[in-house]
């Protein structure tokens, strides 16, 4: 009996941790402003790490950005390079709807991704087929942008399967190379 209490406890709180307080509506007036077909035209520069539910460091990795905005749709044109010497590219195309709402579409996601801008937070939701090794993984990502002063963004995105947290990316962007 009390091992199956100390599995439901631990259900519990795994449920609990995949729950998100934060709204984006929290953000609204907050500045800087973030305009994303503003913030990503011309080159950007990214730094990032992956990390298991554990908090374990998995992946670093660098990301080049080329946007462009022209006829109402941002695109980007990401190249990873990872810490293991892999190389990646994927292309967003975004975009921009009434009362700062966002839809995009890129290779590897699973129908369409979907978001709000109010003030300097995006909070952009979708499903993405991720390829591990020589196998792939349907997951959901929970994504939030947050613009500093002087250009930094600051993106942290929860990454679950099946409803239940399996890690976190998080990246600095900057409008200049480091």
């Amino acid at each position: 009996m009390k091992r199956l209490w100390m599995v439901m406890l631990g259900v519990f709180t795994l449920f609990l941790q995949g729950c998100s307080s934060m709204n984006v509506d929290d953000f609204k007036g907050q500045g800087p402003t973030l305009v994303l077909e503003e913030y990503f035209q011309g080159t950007t520069y990214a730094h990032g790490l992956f990390q298991d539910r554990f908090g374990n460091v998995k992946r670093q990795f660098t990301v080049n950005i080329e946007g462009t905005y022209q006829e109402g749709t941002l695109t980007l044109v990401e190249d990873f390079v990872y810490n293991d010497g892999e190389t990646d590219q994927r292309i967003w195309r975004i975009t921009p709807g009434k009362d700062g709402y966002y839809t995009g579409t890129a290779g590897d996601v699973v129908g369409q991704a979907e978001g709000y801008v109010r003030g300097n937070a995006l909070n952009w939701r979708y499903t993405m087929d991720l390829a591990v090794g020589d196998t792939s993984y349907k997951v959901a990502f929970d994504d939030w942008m947050f613009l500093q002063q002087n250009g930094v963004m600051i993106n942290k995105a929860t990454v679950s399967k099946w409803g239940f947290r399996v890690g976190e990316v998080i990246l600095f962007f900057s409008k200049h190379p480091q």
